[in-house]
């Protein structure tokens, strides 16, 4: 992109009191961002308010800078031999998925390896989910998302911590011997020059090596709390479907079904123990109709997909059964227990079972809960 066509695009991003919406209707009169700045004032005013011409006329402060510094990381140079790139609305490497939506944003920024575009999601699902899951919903986002990529399905999510971050490993980690597929889309809340949260740092840069880092913010964008949940609508319009792994009733993964539904897509959820807030999110999906999801193939199936999945090991599906190890697993179950209720339900005395749980605690088997709860993980 040419430096000044890259200045009209942030010009028409950055112009206070004009939106998306606005933005758009001025694209389809006038074509490009240049035209719509070469107009008179009165054509403006045939389509947008007097108020949102009268700051079209006018370049935002803080424009110049913001060239400059778009400029420089588009010439920028990244490890792995990551590219970055900017998409506008209207080019042939936009998403025609986000076009459908009510809300396409004008421009996207995308970090990421140079064979990978965003039309390559045809085949893909969100994968959401609670920031701080139960042990074993963290495994299960992983284990699903390690079966979707081995079915050659992309997965997208974002990039936040414990379930969004699980499913980015797991897809990752399918991919590790596939170089030239797809395996992760993160949309971001913050402008690419930043991670965030800091911790996913080298999450993020194992993404741009095997995926792409999506954005609809300027360069410099902080991690600000609005933003989080508008970007939702991208990651569930990038996607066939949202699976939804884990969501307490509050959660903004709800919000992503929620606007998947309203695109016409599919909701998938994962039941879970009726004592966990963690599950009460998915139970409620269910409730209004979400598909209840066992396995990695109660998805594809219904996305249709399930002919990409026939070299997909059955071992890879976390909806198999595995064999018991461990005598104790049984006695567990899948919900949170107490020492003291597993003393009532075994016969067996604390001291015996601490011991027991902390060789399966330490063979990953079974986690240990706040509150004094223990509960089992299961195996895919």
């Amino acid at each position: 992109m040419e430096r000044e066509e890259l200045a009209d695009w942030l010009r028409l991003a950055l112009t206070p009191g004009i939106g998306n919406t606005a933005a758009r209707k001025l694209l389809a009169a006038f074509g490009l961002p240049s035209g719509v700045f070469a107009q008179a004032r009165a054509a403006l005013e045939q389509v947008v308010t007097v108020a949102q011409a009268d700051a079209l006329a006018h370049a935002p402060a803080t424009l110049s800078a913001l060239v400059d510094q778009t400029s420089a990381w588009l010439q920028g140079v990244e490890a792995h031999g990551a590219t970055r790139r900017i998409v506008t609305l209207g080019d042939a490497g936009y998403p025609a998925s986000l076009l459908e939506t009510a809300d396409p944003p004008l421009m996207l920024y995308l970090l990421g390896a140079p064979a990978f575009d965003l039309t390559q999601l045809e085949r893909s699902i969100a994968i959401v989910g609670s920031r701080n899951p139960t042990p074993q919903g963290a495994a299960n986002a992983r284990a699903f998302a390690r079966a979707f990529g081995e079915a050659g399905i992309a997965v997208v999510s974002g990039l936040a911590l414990g379930i969004d971050g699980a499913a980015h490993e797991g897809a990752l980690d399918a991919a590790a011997g596939a170089p030239d597929r797809l395996a992760t889309v993160a949309v971001v809340g913050t402008g690419l020059d930043r991670v965030y949260p800091a911790r996913h740092r080298a999450l993020a840069h194992r993404i741009a090596a095997q995926g792409l880092l999506v954005s609809e913010y300027p360069l410099g964008t902080p991690p600000l709390s609005q933003n989080f949940p508008k970007r939702n609508r991208l990651i569930a319009g990038l996607s066939r479907g949202t699976l939804v792994v884990e969501a307490a009733l509050k959660s903004g993964s709800l919000i992503t079904a929620q606007l998947a539904s309203e695109q016409g897509k599919d909701v998938f959820a994962i039941p879970g123990s009726i004592h966990a807030p963690q599950s009460r999110g998915c139970h409620a999906l269910i409730r209004q109709g979400a598909k209840l999801v066992e396995s990695v193939h109660d998805v594809l199936e219904e996305l249709r997909l399930e002919k990409l999945a026939m070299n997909t090991s059955t071992a890879a599906d976390p909806g198999t059964a595995q064999p018991e190890e461990h005598g104790l697993l049984s006695e567990l179950g899948f919900d949170p227990v107490s020492l003291d209720a597993l003393c009532a339900r075994t016969g067996w005395s604390a001291a015996a079972l601490q011991a027991q749980l902390l060789e399966l605690e330490l063979a990953g088997r079974v986690a240990r809960l706040p509150g004094g709860l223990f509960q089992r993980i299961a195996q895919g």
